[in-house]
């Protein structure tokens, strides 16, 4: 049987909680590794990075960031390869016991791609389900149960704490000095580098789709933080901080699938992002057009809410093509500058024709 969840501890004490899950954790991260040694350094360096966020951690939510943590500290150090990232799937679905959605949203990748992975994983392996439940319970029985080194975890958080409180000084510093702008941008997208999308489709593509912590801050342009919380999302430009889909988007009827779309002027252009909505599910990708170009855009979902999210270009729109887009746009034209694709590939939203008019 797949290993149960335990009560978070009163508190929110770190603590309590890494001596509950290290045997948990373990059993884990040697099925990911099938190394012993590998698999409790895994989870040391996972519980690590706990510690030095651990105020940050929302309380009701524990088990999927401690989760996403160990899954991606795996698959950096295996970076490229598609039978780990097969394996990683197999031991969530069948080992962990997390259906197809909830492993999608802690890969940050679409559900289409997971039962995917699942089929050439099951197939490669020559088992079913049930089978492979069995292999993984009996791996299980032999790993031998450890305490967890809680004094070396908590200096090696600290010793991480103090390393982002000096890149973040470092950020500050350099913001302050004239012409430093891109130089702090580039330090902050490597604060952020832990929630990269870095989970692939079988095709070997990047998913689009990042699953983000409440509040998580993520860097989407020159000078445009985004960041999600449980009521709607949020951008932070360097004028102003307004609310989902432009100055007043909480009128929209949240129960129908739609999508909103907002422009910021910024360096190089114009950063197109906004909100999408009404989902049953996570979208499988958001595709923005302008003029003759298609590309994919960046998506933003929160842990557990996978109807809606936020969308970003993934490059700021020039003038030109931005103002080619208002002309036909304003010509009367059916230019639907966004559209919402569902798992199954079928659209599931689209911008209004009226856009430009907001």
């Amino acid at each position: 049987m797949p290993p149960t969840h335990d009560v978070l501890p009163a508190g929110h004490d770190f603590a309590a909680y890494a001596r509950a899950h290290w045997p948990r954790l373990v059993v884990t991260a040697r099925l990911l590794t099938d190394d012993p040694g590998a698999a409790r350094e895994l989870v040391r360096r996972t519980l690590a990075r706990m510690s030095a966020s651990w105020r940050r951690v929302p309380r009701d939510d524990v088990d999927f960031h401690v989760r996403r943590a160990l899954v991606r500290g795996h698959l950096r150090r295996l970076r490229g390869r598609r039978a780990a990232r097969r394996r990683t799937v197999l031991v969530l679905r069948f080992w962990e016991g997390l259906t197809d959605a909830e492993t999608a949203q802690l890969l940050g990748c679409s559900v289409g791609a997971v039962r995917a992975q699942v089929r050439h994983g099951l197939r490669t392996a020559g088992a079913d389900a049930k089978r492979l439940r069995e292999v993984y319970a009996r791996a299980a029985e032999d790993v031998v149960p450890s305490e967890v080194p809680l004094t070396e975890v908590r200096a090696r958080g600290g010793v991480l704490r103090r390393r982002r409180l000096a890149v973040a000084a470092a950020a500050c510093a350099a913001a302050l000095v004239p012409g430093a702008l891109f130089a702090a941008d580039r330090i902050g997208a490597g604060m952020e580098q832990d929630g990269a999308y870095g989970v692939r489709d079988e095709g070997g593509a990047a998913s689009p789709v990042r699953v983000v912590a409440p509040g998580e801050r993520v860097t989407a342009g020159p000078g445009v933080r985004v960041w999600l919380t449980a009521d709607g999302a949020h951008w932070a430009v360097p004028v102003s901080t307004v609310g989902p889909g432009g100055q007043d988007d909480t009128g929209v009827p949240r129960d129908e699938p739609g999508v909103s779309l907002r422009m910021d002027g910024v360096r190089g252009g114009f950063l197109l992002s906004g909100v999408f909505y009404g989902l049953d599910g996570e979208p499988d990708r958001v595709e923005v057009r302008t003029g003759d170009r298609r590309s994919t855009a960046k998506v933003l979902v929160l842990a557990g809410s996978p109807g809606w999210g936020l969308w970003y270009a993934s490059a700021p729109v020039s003038d030109d093509d931005m103002k080619a887009v208002l002309s036909i746009g304003k010509g009367g034209g059916d230019e639907r500058i966004v559209t919402v694709y569902d798992a199954s590939g079928k659209v599931a939203a689209r911008s209004d024709r009226d856009w430009w008019r907001t």
